[in-house]
């Protein structure tokens, strides 16, 4: 006697437990075939205060949609595959910085295991690009394992660690009155016609600005200022009783392997402050920049989806959501 076949529906539900069974713990955008440029760009997400969780993911649209990089957004979970900006230590995927053509960092004071971190510093020493977003010149806070061989990245450590010893500041104060005073990015005259700034006019976040060190690097190749504002919106005047600082710039990293990294680093950059068309269009021509790809004339940054980013805060993220949740449909 012929065994009994299982009906149709009980095999399209094995196929679907096993979709979910085997899912990766982070999300890939795939771009359209027709605009694929052959570009990998990770994007690591993983900060308390700023929203990277919700800044990224649309950024990793915007850029696999309109401009057709790949994109890989890693965020940092518990281990049910909740998205946790609190939790330090866990971002699944790190290995994928391998394959990847460019990163985009927006870490704050995590604390990988040594064998997540060798990927990050495998990738920072292989003359690959990289983006440093905000809170990223902190990136590491090292207070767990001291006796890490990574411990020498913690924004504690001598000389700034990763922030210090790439774009070379690492956390310093809030120049800006934080939660009050919003940012004005006032483009650096000197390099106007740098190709990051095509299509760029017009800056605006409510982030506040960071302050610099006063031995801040000769050698970076500054494209904005920050400017104080005297409040949160757009149209608010500005606070001229303090200095504009370096707000975004360039500058190149020499590794431990001896290859140089070119990166960015801008200190504007919470899910707030990608509101500002003119910053995600900055950002995307950084991605074509920093991988040897011709910047567009004026990049279109329309976002993907709904966008309603949550303001920054301690605390203030979008509790139980799961890393699937932004899966483009």
């Amino acid at each position: 006697m012929l065994p009994r076949m299982k009906p149709l529906s009980f095999w399209c539900a094995v196929t679907v437990l096993a979709t979910v069974v085997h899912a990766e713990p982070w999300v890939v955008y795939q771009p359209p075939a027709d605009k694929a440029n052959g570009k990998h760009v990770v994007l690591l997400s993983g900060d308390e205060e700023y929203r990277s969780e919700e800044g990224l993911p649309q950024l990793g649209k915007i850029l696999s949609q309109r401009h057709g990089f790949k994109c890989t957004v890693l965020f940092s979970q518990d281990a049910d595959g909740t998205i946790n900006p609190n939790n330090q230590t866990n971002i699944p995927g790190m290995e994928v910085l391998g394959r990847a053509d460019l990163v985009v960092d927006q870490f704050r004071f995590r604390e990988l295991p040594d064998g997540d971190m060798k990927h990050f510093v495998d990738y920072l020493n292989s003359g690959r690009p990289m983006m440093v977003l905000r809170t990223a010149t902190h990136s590491f806070n090292y207070e767990r394992n001291k006796q890490s061989p990574y411990a020498k990245y913690s924004w504690t450590a001598k000389g700034g660690g990763f922030g210090g010893m790439t774009v070379g500041e690492t956390w310093t104060y809030h120049h800006g009155d934080h939660g009050h005073e919003a940012t004005r990015g006032i483009i650096d005259g000197r390099n106007k016609s740098h190709p990051l700034l095509q299509g760029v006019n017009d800056v605006f976040g409510p982030t506040d600005v960071y302050g610099v060190n006063p031995d801040f690097p000769a050698d970076a190749t500054i494209l904005l200022f920050g400017q104080v504002l005297k409040g949160m919106k757009a149209d608010d005047g500005p606070n001229l009783g303090k200095a504009v600082m370096p707000l975004v710039w360039l500058r190149d990293y020499k590794g431990e392997s001896g290859k140089t990294s070119q990166l960015l680093c801008s200190t504007i950059g919470a899910a707030t402050d990608l509101q500002s068309e003119d910053l995600r269009r900055l950002f995307v021509n950084s991605a074509y920049y920093l991988t040897g790809l011709p910047v567009p004339k004026k990049a279109d940054v329309t976002v993907v989806g709904d966008y309603a980013p949550t303001m920054f805060g301690f605390n203030k993220f979008v509790k139980d959501v799961k890393v699937s949740s932004h899966e483009l449909k």
